[in-house]
């Protein structure tokens, strides 16, 4: 591993201890944590057997620092309208008239836009003949897939709490499209990678 790779690995793991610094919803927390667990250890294993770019590496490393954050606050808690007004005094919830915290949002688009790029390079170490646009075919359609296995999984995992438990873990804050919408947007994610995709090293 690269010192680049090992620096962004590291930057995570230091995300994800300082997150768990007096937990407010340990239990939530940990259900959130555990994908983080699992998704660290096969990012390390994936890249010591088809080493990814350094670009692909961070952004993969990048999103699950944010999804850190977002465990900490259950996503639907997390203040980043108190963050942005404190650094620069503007309000997004202000400005486009929101009611919902919208950052589980941008993680959903950004699972597309950060995980492509690495699927796109791991699906031609597989099949070496695909073309650029063909393995970034694949990519999108293993960011589809995969966001609808994590919406039945958070289905499943809701049916084994409480109402209030199950609320707090998924973060619909009310919203029956919720799931849905989390679908699409990590798919506009993943089409909007392109760009960076299409550059994946052979």
């Amino acid at each position: 591993m690269s010192p680049a790779k090992k620096a962004a690995f590291a930057g995570v793991l230091a995300v994800f201890l300082l997150t768990w610094i007096k937990p407010m919803w340990p239990l939530e927390q940990a259900l959130h944590s555990s994908l983080t667990v699992v998704g660290l250890a096969a990012l390390w294993w994936v890249d010591r057997r088809w080493p990814l770019g350094v670009g692909a590496f961070a952004a993969v490393c990048g999103f699950v620092a944010l999804h850190c954050i977002g465990a900490r606050w259950l996503y639907s808690n997390v203040p980043y309208e108190a963050w942005l007004q404190a650094l620069t005094g503007w309000s997004p919830g202000a400005a486009f008239g929101w009611q919902r915290n919208h950052f589980d949002r941008l993680i959903h688009l950004l699972y597309g836009a950060c995980f492509t790029p690495a699927l796109a390079q791991l699906a031609r170490h597989a099949w070496p003949a695909l073309r650029g646009g063909q393995a970034f075919v694949l990519a999108v359609m293993m960011v589809m897939c995969s966001s609808l296995v994590y919406e039945w999984l958070e289905w499943g995992i809701a049916l084994a709490l409480s109402p209030e438990a199950a609320e707090a873990y998924n973060g619909q804050q009310g919203d029956v499209w919720d799931a849905h919408a989390d679908m699409l947007l990590a798919t506009i994610g993943s089409l909007l990678a392109w760009p960076l995709a299409r550059r994946a090293p052979q």
